[in-house]
Protein backbone atom coordinates (compact mmCIF):
# COMPACT_ATOMS: atom_id res chain seq x y z
CA UNK A 1 0.00 0.00 0.00
CA UNK A 2 2.45 2.66 -1.24
CA UNK A 3 1.73 5.95 -2.95
CA UNK A 4 5.05 7.48 -3.97
CA UNK A 5 3.41 10.88 -4.43
CA UNK A 6 4.37 11.57 -8.04
CA UNK A 7 2.33 13.91 -10.20
CA UNK A 8 0.07 11.86 -12.45
CA UNK A 9 0.58 11.60 -16.20
CA UNK A 10 -1.37 9.84 -18.94
CA UNK A 11 -0.22 8.67 -22.34
CA UNK A 12 -0.89 6.59 -25.41
CA UNK A 13 0.90 3.47 -26.66
CA UNK A 14 0.46 3.32 -30.44
CA UNK A 15 1.25 0.62 -32.99
CA UNK A 16 3.81 1.97 -35.50
CA UNK A 17 2.23 0.23 -38.48
CA UNK A 18 4.14 0.71 -41.73
CA UNK A 19 1.00 -0.18 -43.67
CA UNK A 20 -0.79 2.98 -42.50
CA UNK A 21 1.90 5.50 -41.59
CA UNK A 22 -0.45 8.47 -41.82
CA UNK A 23 -2.83 6.80 -39.35
CA UNK A 24 -0.30 6.43 -36.54
CA UNK A 25 0.76 10.06 -36.97
CA UNK A 26 -2.88 11.15 -36.89
CA UNK A 27 -3.42 9.14 -33.69
CA UNK A 28 -0.35 10.74 -32.11
CA UNK A 29 -1.72 14.18 -32.95
CA UNK A 30 -5.09 13.13 -31.56
CA UNK A 31 -3.40 12.14 -28.29
CA UNK A 32 -2.05 15.66 -28.02
CA UNK A 33 -5.33 17.29 -29.00
CA UNK A 34 -7.25 15.17 -26.49
CA UNK A 35 -4.95 16.28 -23.67
CA UNK A 36 -2.66 13.31 -23.06
CA UNK A 37 0.82 14.04 -21.73
CA UNK A 38 2.77 11.37 -23.54
CA UNK A 39 2.83 9.38 -26.79
CA UNK A 40 4.87 6.18 -26.98
CA UNK A 41 5.65 3.58 -29.64
CA UNK A 42 6.88 0.01 -29.41
CA UNK A 43 10.29 -0.67 -30.91
CA UNK A 44 10.99 -3.82 -32.93
CA UNK A 45 13.66 -2.94 -35.54
CA UNK A 46 13.56 -6.49 -36.93
CA UNK A 47 9.85 -6.19 -37.75
CA UNK A 48 9.36 -5.01 -41.38
CA UNK A 49 5.68 -4.37 -40.73
CA UNK A 50 6.55 -1.54 -38.34
CA UNK A 51 7.95 1.90 -38.96
CA UNK A 52 11.34 2.58 -37.41
CA UNK A 53 10.48 3.93 -34.00
CA UNK A 54 13.15 6.60 -33.83
CA UNK A 55 12.28 7.97 -37.27
CA UNK A 56 8.60 7.96 -36.33
CA UNK A 57 9.27 9.78 -33.06
CA UNK A 58 11.19 12.48 -34.92
CA UNK A 59 8.39 12.90 -37.46
CA UNK A 60 5.72 13.05 -34.75
CA UNK A 61 7.82 15.52 -32.78
CA UNK A 62 7.70 17.88 -35.76
CA UNK A 63 3.93 17.40 -36.11
CA UNK A 64 3.15 18.17 -32.45
CA UNK A 65 4.02 20.94 -30.03
CA UNK A 66 3.27 19.85 -26.47
CA UNK A 67 3.07 16.10 -25.98
CA UNK A 68 6.15 14.19 -24.78
CA UNK A 69 7.53 11.24 -26.75
CA UNK A 70 9.21 7.97 -25.85
CA UNK A 71 9.97 4.51 -27.15
CA UNK A 72 8.06 1.87 -25.23
CA UNK A 73 10.63 0.45 -24.92
CA UNK A 74 13.63 0.94 -27.23
CA UNK A 75 15.45 -2.25 -28.17
CA UNK A 76 18.92 -1.80 -26.66
CA UNK A 77 20.64 -4.74 -28.44
CA UNK A 78 20.00 -3.02 -31.78
CA UNK A 79 20.65 0.57 -30.67
CA UNK A 80 24.25 1.46 -29.79
CA UNK A 81 24.29 3.41 -26.48
CA UNK A 82 26.47 6.38 -27.52
CA UNK A 83 24.47 6.94 -30.70
CA UNK A 84 21.23 6.47 -28.77
CA UNK A 85 22.30 8.96 -26.11
CA UNK A 86 23.10 11.59 -28.72
CA UNK A 87 19.91 10.86 -30.66
CA UNK A 88 17.80 11.34 -27.54
CA UNK A 89 19.63 14.52 -26.55
CA UNK A 90 19.37 15.93 -30.07
CA UNK A 91 15.63 15.35 -30.35
CA UNK A 92 15.13 16.66 -26.82
CA UNK A 93 16.95 19.86 -27.78
CA UNK A 94 14.97 20.21 -31.02
CA UNK A 95 11.64 19.74 -29.21
CA UNK A 96 12.41 21.92 -26.22
CA UNK A 97 12.52 19.04 -23.75
CA UNK A 98 9.79 16.65 -24.90
CA UNK A 99 11.67 13.34 -25.08
CA UNK A 100 12.02 10.54 -22.54
CA UNK A 101 14.00 7.31 -22.90
CA UNK A 102 12.14 4.05 -22.52
CA UNK A 103 14.71 1.27 -22.61
CA UNK A 104 14.57 -2.51 -22.69
CA UNK A 105 17.27 -5.16 -22.35
CA UNK A 106 15.96 -7.06 -25.37
CA UNK A 107 13.63 -9.91 -26.22
CA UNK A 108 12.87 -12.07 -29.27
CA UNK A 109 16.53 -12.99 -29.54
CA UNK A 110 16.18 -15.05 -32.70
CA UNK A 111 14.84 -12.00 -34.53
CA UNK A 112 17.57 -9.79 -33.06
CA UNK A 113 20.23 -12.27 -34.13
CA UNK A 114 18.70 -12.57 -37.60
CA UNK A 115 19.30 -8.87 -38.32
CA UNK A 116 22.85 -8.85 -37.01
CA UNK A 117 22.40 -8.36 -33.28
CA UNK A 118 24.14 -10.45 -30.68
CA UNK A 119 22.17 -13.05 -28.75
CA UNK A 120 22.56 -12.61 -24.99
CA UNK A 121 21.59 -14.75 -22.04
CA UNK A 122 19.21 -13.18 -19.49
CA UNK A 123 22.12 -12.42 -17.17
CA UNK A 124 24.19 -10.91 -19.98
CA UNK A 125 21.25 -8.76 -21.07
CA UNK A 126 20.97 -7.26 -17.58
CA UNK A 127 24.71 -6.57 -17.50
CA UNK A 128 24.55 -4.94 -20.93
CA UNK A 129 21.65 -2.73 -19.86
CA UNK A 130 23.53 -1.67 -16.73
CA UNK A 131 26.57 -0.72 -18.82
CA UNK A 132 24.44 1.09 -21.41
CA UNK A 133 22.75 3.26 -18.79
CA UNK A 134 26.18 4.26 -17.49
CA UNK A 135 27.33 5.12 -21.03
CA UNK A 136 24.21 7.17 -21.76
CA UNK A 137 24.46 9.17 -18.55
CA UNK A 138 28.15 9.83 -19.14
CA UNK A 139 27.48 11.13 -22.67
CA UNK A 140 24.74 13.44 -21.36
CA UNK A 141 27.02 14.81 -18.62
CA UNK A 142 28.47 17.39 -20.99
CA UNK A 143 29.81 19.72 -18.30
CA UNK A 144 32.01 17.10 -16.72
CA UNK A 145 35.66 17.28 -17.67
CA UNK A 146 37.36 14.44 -19.46
CA UNK A 147 36.23 11.86 -21.95
CA UNK A 148 33.62 9.14 -21.53
CA UNK A 149 35.20 5.97 -20.19
CA UNK A 150 33.09 2.89 -19.55
CA UNK A 151 35.00 -0.34 -19.93
CA UNK A 152 32.30 -2.97 -19.74
CA UNK A 153 32.01 -6.49 -21.01
CA UNK A 154 29.40 -5.54 -23.60
CA UNK A 155 30.04 -1.85 -24.21
CA UNK A 156 33.53 -0.45 -24.18
CA UNK A 157 33.64 3.31 -24.63
CA UNK A 158 37.10 4.76 -24.15
CA UNK A 159 37.77 8.38 -25.04
CA UNK A 160 34.41 9.40 -26.52
CA UNK A 161 33.60 13.09 -26.28
CA UNK A 162 30.70 14.14 -24.08
CA UNK A 163 27.50 15.80 -25.20
CA UNK A 164 25.26 17.15 -26.28
CA UNK A 165 23.35 17.48 -23.03
CA UNK A 166 19.58 17.16 -23.43
CA UNK A 167 17.31 20.15 -22.91
CA UNK A 168 15.86 18.70 -19.70
CA UNK A 169 16.69 15.81 -17.35
CA UNK A 170 15.54 12.97 -19.59
CA UNK A 171 14.01 10.10 -17.66
CA UNK A 172 15.39 6.62 -18.31
CA UNK A 173 12.41 4.29 -17.94
CA UNK A 174 13.22 0.59 -17.97
CA UNK A 175 10.91 -2.27 -18.85
CA UNK A 176 11.65 -4.97 -16.26
CA UNK A 177 9.96 -7.97 -14.64
CA UNK A 178 12.61 -10.16 -12.98
CA UNK A 179 14.33 -9.55 -9.63
CA UNK A 180 17.79 -8.62 -10.89
CA UNK A 181 16.42 -6.21 -13.48
CA UNK A 182 14.06 -4.67 -10.93
CA UNK A 183 16.91 -4.05 -8.51
CA UNK A 184 18.81 -2.43 -11.39
CA UNK A 185 15.82 -0.14 -11.96
CA UNK A 186 15.97 0.92 -8.32
CA UNK A 187 19.71 1.48 -8.47
CA UNK A 188 20.16 3.21 -11.82
CA UNK A 189 16.90 4.16 -13.59
CA UNK A 190 14.42 7.01 -13.27
CA UNK A 191 11.32 4.97 -13.96
CA UNK A 192 9.88 1.47 -14.20
CA UNK A 193 7.77 0.77 -17.30
CA UNK A 194 6.12 -2.68 -17.34
CA UNK A 195 2.95 -3.79 -19.13
CA UNK A 196 0.06 -4.90 -16.97
CA UNK A 197 -0.69 -7.69 -19.45
CA UNK A 198 2.70 -9.26 -18.70
CA UNK A 199 2.08 -9.48 -14.94
CA UNK A 200 0.87 -13.02 -14.34
CA UNK A 201 -1.02 -12.04 -11.18
CA UNK A 202 -2.23 -8.71 -12.52
CA UNK A 203 -2.21 -5.74 -10.11
CA UNK A 204 -1.74 -8.14 -7.19
CA UNK A 205 1.86 -8.63 -8.32
CA UNK A 206 2.77 -4.95 -8.04
CA UNK A 207 3.64 -4.88 -4.31
CA UNK A 208 6.21 -7.65 -4.71
CA UNK A 209 7.82 -6.02 -7.75
CA UNK A 210 7.79 -2.56 -6.19
CA UNK A 211 9.54 -3.98 -3.13
CA UNK A 212 12.41 -5.24 -5.29
CA UNK A 213 12.80 -1.81 -6.89
CA UNK A 214 12.73 -0.14 -3.48
CA UNK A 215 15.33 -2.62 -2.25
CA UNK A 216 17.64 -1.78 -5.15
CA UNK A 217 17.19 1.95 -4.59
CA UNK A 218 17.90 1.78 -0.87
CA UNK A 219 20.97 -0.40 -1.41
CA UNK A 220 22.33 2.33 -3.72
CA UNK A 221 21.53 5.07 -1.23
CA UNK A 222 18.57 6.36 -3.24
CA UNK A 223 15.09 7.29 -2.10
CA UNK A 224 12.65 4.79 -3.69
CA UNK A 225 10.47 7.78 -4.56
CA UNK A 226 13.13 8.79 -7.09
CA UNK A 227 11.83 6.01 -9.34
CA UNK A 228 8.59 6.83 -11.15
CA UNK A 229 6.25 3.87 -11.58
CA UNK A 230 4.66 3.75 -15.05
CA UNK A 231 2.28 1.14 -16.42
CA UNK A 232 1.09 0.16 -19.88
CA UNK A 233 -2.60 -0.68 -19.59
CA UNK A 234 -5.25 -1.90 -21.98
CA UNK A 235 -8.92 -2.68 -21.71
CA UNK A 236 -12.36 -1.95 -23.12
CA UNK A 237 -14.85 0.83 -22.58
CA UNK A 238 -18.27 -0.78 -22.24
CA UNK A 239 -21.59 0.12 -20.64
CA UNK A 240 -21.36 -2.61 -18.01
CA UNK A 241 -18.44 -4.16 -16.17
CA UNK A 242 -16.95 -7.41 -17.42
CA UNK A 243 -13.61 -7.38 -15.61
CA UNK A 244 -10.65 -5.21 -14.65
CA UNK A 245 -10.48 -2.14 -16.95
CA UNK A 246 -13.43 -3.51 -18.89
CA UNK A 247 -16.40 -1.30 -18.20
CA UNK A 248 -17.63 2.30 -18.19
CA UNK A 249 -15.22 5.22 -17.67
CA UNK A 250 -16.14 5.61 -13.99
CA UNK A 251 -14.96 2.03 -13.38
CA UNK A 252 -11.64 2.85 -15.04
CA UNK A 253 -11.33 5.90 -12.80
CA UNK A 254 -11.77 3.87 -9.63
CA UNK A 255 -9.39 1.12 -10.71
CA UNK A 256 -6.62 3.41 -11.96
CA UNK A 257 -6.86 5.63 -8.88
CA UNK A 258 -6.46 2.52 -6.74
CA UNK A 259 -3.30 1.60 -8.67
CA UNK A 260 -1.88 5.02 -7.78
CA UNK A 261 -2.94 5.16 -4.15
CA UNK A 262 -2.23 1.51 -3.33
CA UNK A 263 0.70 0.69 -5.62
CA UNK A 264 2.30 3.99 -6.55
CA UNK A 265 1.63 3.95 -10.30
CA UNK A 266 1.88 7.56 -11.48
CA UNK A 267 1.87 7.25 -15.28
CA UNK A 268 -0.79 5.29 -17.14
CA UNK A 269 -0.17 4.57 -20.83
CA UNK A 270 -3.13 3.25 -22.80
CA UNK A 271 -2.38 0.66 -25.46
CA UNK A 272 -5.02 1.47 -28.07
CA UNK A 273 -5.26 2.54 -31.70
CA UNK A 274 -8.97 3.39 -31.41
CA UNK A 275 -9.62 7.17 -31.54
CA UNK A 276 -12.73 6.89 -29.38
CA UNK A 277 -10.90 4.94 -26.66
CA UNK A 278 -8.07 7.47 -26.70
CA UNK A 279 -10.49 10.37 -26.29
CA UNK A 280 -12.45 8.68 -23.51
CA UNK A 281 -9.20 7.89 -21.69
CA UNK A 282 -7.88 11.44 -22.10
CA UNK A 283 -11.02 13.45 -21.51
CA UNK A 284 -13.12 11.42 -19.09
CA UNK A 285 -10.79 9.04 -17.27
CA UNK A 286 -7.59 11.05 -16.81
CA UNK A 287 -9.12 14.24 -15.29
CA UNK A 288 -11.29 12.22 -12.92
CA UNK A 289 -8.37 10.05 -11.78
CA UNK A 290 -6.33 13.17 -11.08
CA UNK A 291 -9.18 14.67 -9.08
CA UNK A 292 -9.82 11.50 -7.10
CA UNK A 293 -6.14 10.96 -6.27
CA UNK A 294 -5.64 14.61 -5.31
CA UNK A 295 -8.63 14.49 -2.97
CA UNK A 296 -7.47 11.26 -1.34
CA UNK A 297 -3.95 12.61 -0.84
CA UNK A 298 -5.35 15.68 0.91
CA UNK A 299 -8.04 13.85 2.87
CA UNK A 300 -7.53 10.08 3.19
CA UNK A 301 -10.84 8.23 3.12
CA UNK A 302 -12.51 10.60 0.66
CA UNK A 303 -12.30 7.94 -2.06
CA UNK A 304 -14.48 5.53 -0.10
CA UNK A 305 -17.02 8.23 0.72
CA UNK A 306 -17.21 9.35 -2.91
CA UNK A 307 -17.73 5.77 -4.06
CA UNK A 308 -20.61 5.34 -1.62
CA UNK A 309 -22.24 8.59 -2.77
CA UNK A 310 -21.96 7.47 -6.38
CA UNK A 311 -23.54 4.11 -5.61
CA UNK A 312 -26.46 5.84 -3.94
CA UNK A 313 -26.88 8.19 -6.91
CA UNK A 314 -26.89 5.33 -9.40
CA UNK A 315 -29.44 3.43 -7.32
CA UNK A 316 -31.66 6.51 -7.52
CA UNK A 317 -31.77 6.20 -11.32
CA UNK A 318 -28.91 8.42 -12.44
CA UNK A 319 -25.44 7.73 -13.79
CA UNK A 320 -22.10 9.17 -12.75
CA UNK A 321 -20.66 8.84 -16.25
CA UNK A 322 -21.97 10.54 -19.34
CA UNK A 323 -23.15 7.90 -21.80
CA UNK A 324 -22.98 10.32 -24.73
CA UNK A 325 -19.81 9.76 -26.77
CA UNK A 326 -18.47 12.82 -28.61
CA UNK A 327 -17.63 12.18 -32.24
CA UNK A 328 -13.84 11.88 -32.52
CA UNK A 329 -11.84 14.05 -34.86
CA UNK A 330 -11.09 11.99 -37.99
CA UNK A 331 -7.45 12.91 -37.48
CA UNK A 332 -6.68 13.12 -41.21
CA UNK A 333 -6.55 16.46 -43.01
CA UNK A 334 -7.24 16.93 -46.72
CA UNK A 335 -5.09 20.05 -47.05
CA UNK A 336 -2.03 21.64 -45.48
CA UNK A 337 -4.00 24.85 -44.92
CA UNK A 338 -4.28 25.46 -41.15
CA UNK A 339 -6.51 28.27 -39.92
CA UNK A 340 -5.84 27.67 -36.23
CA UNK A 341 -3.46 25.84 -33.94
CA UNK A 342 -5.37 22.90 -32.48
CA UNK A 343 -2.73 22.35 -29.80
CA UNK A 344 -3.65 25.69 -28.17
CA UNK A 345 -7.30 24.82 -27.66
CA UNK A 346 -8.23 25.10 -23.99
CA UNK A 347 -9.98 22.25 -22.23
CA UNK A 348 -13.12 22.40 -20.12
CA UNK A 349 -12.74 21.84 -16.38
CA UNK A 350 -13.62 18.32 -15.21
CA UNK A 351 -17.13 17.56 -14.03
CA UNK A 352 -17.75 17.90 -10.30
CA UNK A 353 -16.89 14.67 -8.51
CA UNK A 354 -19.91 12.42 -8.14
CA UNK A 355 -22.16 14.46 -10.43
CA UNK A 356 -25.19 12.43 -11.51
CA UNK A 357 -26.56 12.63 -15.05
CA UNK A 358 -30.26 11.83 -15.25
CA UNK A 359 -31.63 10.18 -18.42
CA UNK A 360 -33.07 13.57 -19.42
CA UNK A 361 -29.68 15.25 -18.94
CA UNK A 362 -28.02 12.55 -21.04
CA UNK A 363 -30.49 13.26 -23.84
CA UNK A 364 -29.83 17.00 -23.65
CA UNK A 365 -26.09 16.46 -24.04
CA UNK A 366 -26.70 14.06 -26.91
CA UNK A 367 -28.76 16.66 -28.76
CA UNK A 368 -25.63 18.62 -29.67
CA UNK A 369 -24.14 15.49 -31.24
CA UNK A 370 -27.38 14.98 -33.19
CA UNK A 371 -27.25 18.54 -34.55
CA UNK A 372 -23.60 18.15 -35.48
CA UNK A 373 -24.27 14.82 -37.18
CA UNK A 374 -26.81 16.57 -39.39
CA UNK A 375 -24.17 19.13 -40.35
CA UNK A 376 -21.67 16.36 -41.07
CA UNK A 377 -24.19 14.64 -43.35
CA UNK A 378 -24.85 17.89 -45.17
CA UNK A 379 -21.13 18.44 -45.66
CA UNK A 380 -20.77 14.93 -47.09
CA UNK A 381 -23.57 15.68 -49.54
CA UNK A 382 -21.87 18.91 -50.62
CA UNK A 383 -18.67 16.99 -51.32
CA UNK A 384 -20.59 14.34 -53.24
CA UNK A 385 -22.36 16.98 -55.30
CA UNK A 386 -19.04 18.61 -56.14
CA UNK A 387 -17.83 15.26 -57.48
CA UNK A 388 -20.98 14.98 -59.60
CA UNK A 389 -20.39 18.42 -61.05
CA UNK A 390 -16.78 17.53 -61.84
CA UNK A 391 -18.02 14.42 -63.65
CA UNK A 392 -20.66 16.40 -65.53
CA UNK A 393 -23.58 14.60 -63.88
CA UNK A 394 -26.80 16.58 -63.54
CA UNK A 395 -28.16 17.02 -60.01
CA UNK A 396 -30.45 14.45 -58.36
CA UNK A 397 -33.36 13.36 -60.53
CA UNK A 398 -31.90 14.53 -63.80
CA UNK A 399 -30.27 12.49 -66.52
CA UNK A 400 -26.65 12.53 -67.52
CA UNK A 401 -25.86 15.15 -70.11
CA UNK A 402 -22.87 15.88 -72.22
CA UNK A 403 -20.75 18.57 -70.71
CA UNK A 404 -20.82 21.86 -72.49
CA UNK A 405 -20.52 25.40 -71.42
CA UNK A 406 -24.19 25.92 -70.56
CA UNK A 407 -24.64 22.58 -68.83
CA UNK A 408 -21.55 23.16 -66.76
CA UNK A 409 -22.90 26.53 -65.71
CA UNK A 410 -26.22 24.97 -64.70
CA UNK A 411 -24.45 22.32 -62.65
CA UNK A 412 -22.36 25.02 -61.03
CA UNK A 413 -25.46 26.99 -60.05
CA UNK A 414 -26.97 23.83 -58.61
CA UNK A 415 -23.86 23.35 -56.52
CA UNK A 416 -23.90 26.99 -55.53
CA UNK A 417 -27.51 26.85 -54.38
CA UNK A 418 -26.83 23.76 -52.30
CA UNK A 419 -23.76 25.31 -50.70
CA UNK A 420 -25.75 28.42 -49.93
CA UNK A 421 -28.40 26.36 -48.13
CA UNK A 422 -25.80 24.35 -46.23
CA UNK A 423 -23.82 27.42 -45.23
CA UNK A 424 -26.98 29.07 -43.95
CA UNK A 425 -27.58 26.11 -41.65
CA UNK A 426 -24.03 26.36 -40.35
CA UNK A 427 -24.30 30.11 -39.82
CA UNK A 428 -27.63 29.86 -38.01
CA UNK A 429 -26.31 27.06 -35.80
CA UNK A 430 -23.27 29.06 -34.79
CA UNK A 431 -25.31 32.22 -34.30
CA UNK A 432 -27.61 30.38 -31.91
CA UNK A 433 -24.63 29.15 -29.91
CA UNK A 434 -22.94 32.55 -29.75
CA UNK A 435 -26.06 34.55 -28.90
CA UNK A 436 -27.97 32.22 -26.58
CA UNK A 437 -26.37 28.96 -25.48
CA UNK A 438 -22.86 30.20 -24.75
CA UNK A 439 -23.92 33.12 -22.51
CA UNK A 440 -26.06 30.67 -20.52
CA UNK A 441 -23.12 28.28 -20.09
CA UNK A 442 -20.84 31.17 -19.05
CA UNK A 443 -23.24 32.07 -16.27
CA UNK A 444 -23.78 28.46 -15.20
CA UNK A 445 -20.10 27.44 -15.25
CA UNK A 446 -17.60 30.35 -15.37
CA UNK A 447 -14.68 27.95 -15.75
CA UNK A 448 -15.86 27.27 -19.31
CA UNK A 449 -14.95 30.82 -20.34
CA UNK A 450 -11.69 30.04 -22.19
CA UNK A 451 -13.33 27.18 -24.11
CA UNK A 452 -16.32 29.30 -25.11
CA UNK A 453 -14.03 32.15 -26.18
CA UNK A 454 -12.14 29.75 -28.42
CA UNK A 455 -15.31 28.26 -29.90
CA UNK A 456 -16.66 31.72 -30.72
CA UNK A 457 -13.36 32.64 -32.39
CA UNK A 458 -13.52 29.46 -34.47
CA UNK A 459 -17.08 30.31 -35.52
CA UNK A 460 -15.75 33.52 -37.08
CA UNK A 461 -13.08 31.54 -38.93
CA UNK A 462 -15.66 29.05 -40.22
CA UNK A 463 -17.81 31.93 -41.50
CA UNK A 464 -14.82 33.18 -43.50
CA UNK A 465 -14.19 29.67 -44.84
CA UNK A 466 -17.80 29.43 -45.99
CA UNK A 467 -17.41 32.77 -47.76
CA UNK A 468 -14.32 31.34 -49.43
CA UNK A 469 -16.40 28.47 -50.83
CA UNK A 470 -18.88 30.96 -52.26
CA UNK A 471 -16.09 32.97 -53.90
CA UNK A 472 -14.60 29.81 -55.39
CA UNK A 473 -17.99 28.89 -56.86
CA UNK A 474 -18.28 32.28 -58.53
CA UNK A 475 -14.80 31.82 -60.00
CA UNK A 476 -15.80 28.36 -61.24
CA UNK A 477 -18.78 29.82 -63.07
CA UNK A 478 -16.46 32.27 -64.78
CA UNK A 479 -13.89 29.58 -65.58
CA UNK A 480 -15.81 26.26 -65.80
CA UNK A 481 -12.83 24.12 -66.68
CA UNK A 482 -10.79 24.66 -63.51
CA UNK A 483 -12.01 22.94 -60.33
CA UNK A 484 -8.81 23.52 -58.34
CA UNK A 485 -10.00 26.49 -56.30
CA UNK A 486 -13.44 25.12 -55.42
CA UNK A 487 -11.98 21.73 -54.48
CA UNK A 488 -9.43 23.45 -52.23
CA UNK A 489 -12.16 25.59 -50.67
CA UNK A 490 -14.42 22.61 -49.95
CA UNK A 491 -11.47 20.62 -48.56
CA UNK A 492 -10.56 23.48 -46.22
CA UNK A 493 -14.19 23.68 -45.12
CA UNK A 494 -14.16 19.93 -44.45
CA UNK A 495 -10.95 20.05 -42.41
CA UNK A 496 -12.03 23.10 -40.47
CA UNK A 497 -15.60 22.16 -39.73
CA UNK A 498 -15.00 18.52 -38.76
CA UNK A 499 -12.18 19.56 -36.45
CA UNK A 500 -14.34 22.25 -34.86
CA UNK A 501 -17.41 20.06 -34.37
CA UNK A 502 -15.36 17.35 -32.65
CA UNK A 503 -13.67 19.88 -30.37
CA UNK A 504 -17.00 21.50 -29.48
CA UNK A 505 -18.58 18.16 -28.61
CA UNK A 506 -15.57 17.08 -26.60
CA UNK A 507 -15.66 20.18 -24.43
CA UNK A 508 -19.32 21.15 -24.00
CA UNK A 509 -21.47 18.01 -24.34
CA UNK A 510 -20.97 17.29 -20.64
CA UNK A 511 -21.59 20.92 -19.53
CA UNK A 512 -24.77 20.94 -21.63
CA UNK A 513 -25.88 17.75 -19.89
CA UNK A 514 -25.28 19.47 -16.54
CA UNK A 515 -26.79 22.87 -17.33
CA UNK A 516 -28.93 22.47 -20.46
CA UNK A 517 -29.14 24.69 -23.52
CA UNK A 518 -31.03 27.25 -21.44
CA UNK A 519 -31.75 27.90 -17.78
CA UNK A 520 -34.15 25.39 -16.27
CA UNK A 521 -33.87 22.78 -19.03
CA UNK A 522 -31.98 20.32 -16.79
Amino acid sequence: MTDYGHELAFGGFLTPSAGQPEQVVALAKLCEQAGLDLVTFQDHPYQPGFLDTWTLMSFVAAATSRVRLAGNVLNLPLRQPVVLARSVASLDLLTGGRVELGLGAGAFWEAIEAVGGRRLSPGQAVDALDEAIRVIREVWDAERRGMVRVEGEHYRVVGAKRGPAPAHPVGIWVGAYRPRMLRLVGRAADGWLPSLAYLSKGPAELPELNALIDEGAEAAGRDPRAVRRLLNVSGRFTRSSSGFLAGPPEQWVEELAALTLDHGVATFILGADDPTAIQLFAQEVAPAVRELVAAERVEPGSRARAAEEQREAVQAGGATALAVTPTPDPGVRLTDHRLWDESTRPAAPPAPAGHVYTPHAQAVGGHLVDVHDHLRQELAQVRDLLEQVKRGVVSAGAARAVLNQMTMRQNNWTLGAYCAAYCTVVTQHHGLEDNSIFPHLRRAEPGLGPVLDRLEAEHVVIHDVVEGVDRALVDLIRDPGDFTAVQQAVDVLTDTLLSHLSYEEREIVAPLARHGFYAGQV
